[in-house]
């Protein structure tokens, strides 16, 4: 297969997944604890912007990352029509800078910024050692810190940067209201830094979400040493998923309304 079929393949791939219908239907219904009409949203790896458009459905404003050039093309094109998304060339870490992004054409869903986290994953299974990583391209690296400094603070942060999450995390000073981080079997020590990194800024409450499933599966917000507990003993055995983190107050005063 040539390289130009395995990039037009893969965008197919990924419009299917992630743009089928009533996938917003559900991913609004996720959401709408944590995000209310005229917020700020950060979507991190923000990929086509399903989650995006989901935000903005529910009447946000959306700053969305995706530092994939044909992706961010895509990405811009499937969301001006709510006029509420904000698409930026950019990854997030540690500091501003440059970085190399290693991706699949076949599976642009898993770039990523971290050697060691792909060498880890691939190690582990769980998929990634059939991934193909055939493509590196240089992005503009900034913060959360400059983002926020730019925008303002979000209401929610969504992070999905393929074992980035704990850099992404070193580049922010301070507690947010709520975020998800992706986790994914086999490099579960990332999530678990990631985890220490928050508790060290504020105390959250942490609920997860398996796979591309669109409910929580635990029975209600649990705190840091719990969780910690759970990814320790193998996060239930789930290949992947989102951890989702709200600072203690939020957790403690809201229902847990998605189902």
């Amino acid at each position: 297969m040539s390289e130009s079929l395995k990039s037009r393949y893969g965008l197919l791939r990924s419009l299917l997944i992630y743009r089928r219908p009533g996938r917003q239907r559900s991913l609004r219904r996720l959401y709408r604890p944590f995000v209310q009409a005229g917020d700020l949203v950060f979507d991190v790896g923000a990929h086509l912007g399903d989650r995006a458009s989901a935000f903005a459905g529910l009447g946000a404003q959306v700053v969305a990352l995706e530092p994939q050039p044909r992706l961010h093309a895509w990405l811009e094109r499937l969301t001006r029509g709510s006029g509420r998304v904000t698409c930026l060339p950019l990854a997030l870490g540690a500091a501003p800078g440059r970085m190399s992004l290693t991706s699949s054409r076949v599976n642009p869903t898993v770039a990523s910024l971290s050697t060691s986290w792909r060498a880890q994953v691939s190690q582990a299974g769980a998929g990634f050692d059939r991934v193909d990583w055939d493509e590196s391209v240089s992005v503009e690296v900034t913060t959360l810190d400059a983002l926020i400094a730019r925008f303002g603070e979000p209401a929610f942060c969504k992070i999905d940067v393929e074992g980035f999450e704990a850099e992404v995390l070193a580049g922010l000073s301070r507690p947010l209201a709520a975020l998800s981080l992706e986790f994914v079997q086999g490099a579960l020590d990332r999530t678990l830094a990631c985890v220490d990194r928050l508790q060290s800024l504020a105390p959250y409450r942490y609920q997860v979400v398996a796979g591309e499933d669109r409910r929580f599966t635990l029975d209600g917000w649990v705190d840091a040493r719990s969780i910690r507990r759970w990814l320790v003993a193998g996060a239930d055995g789930l290949a992947s998923g989102d951890l989702y983190a709200r600072r203690a107050a939020q957790a403690e005063s809201a229902a847990d309304r998605v189902s």
